[in-house]
């Protein structure tokens, strides 16, 4: 019984940090859904942390990634940048501002303080 109730608590620490993230996307008109498809596809194998506690080859984006900019955004996903290569020939112009309206649903993670973090 003890050892039940110990997963059933592992599980739920584990999708915490998820039930925002679906609680932001539930409510996703088609253009969003969209991005969100053609994210996983296309940007997830980077931006997408494939299990917890492992790192992604780029960072996590959400709301703030490019300052809030959706035209800054755009221009990085179809030229790319130095570690990132660039869509603009594989994703129409469509898809990519479909991807922009998703990443504007995806809420920033919450930044705990220093000495809350220690509590």
């Amino acid at each position: 019984m003890n050892r039940t109730v110990a997963a059933l608590m592992l599980g739920f620490v584990i999708a915490a940090p998820y039930a925002s993230a679906q609680q932001a996307t539930g409510e996703l008109n088609a253009k969003q859904l969209q991005g969100r498809q053609v994210f996983a596809q296309s940007c997830g194998v980077c931006h997408l942390q494939p299990s917890l506690g492992v790192k992604t080859y780029g960072p996590p984006l959400n709301k703030t990634s490019a300052a809030g900019n959706d035209a800054v955004m755009r221009v990085i996903i179809a030229n790319g940048s130095d570690r990132m290569p660039g869509f603009k020939h594989y994703l129409k112009p469509a898809e990519i501002d479909a991807i922009v309206a998703y990443l504007r649903t995806v809420p920033a993670p919450v930044v705990r303080a220093a000495n809350e973090a220690q509590k």
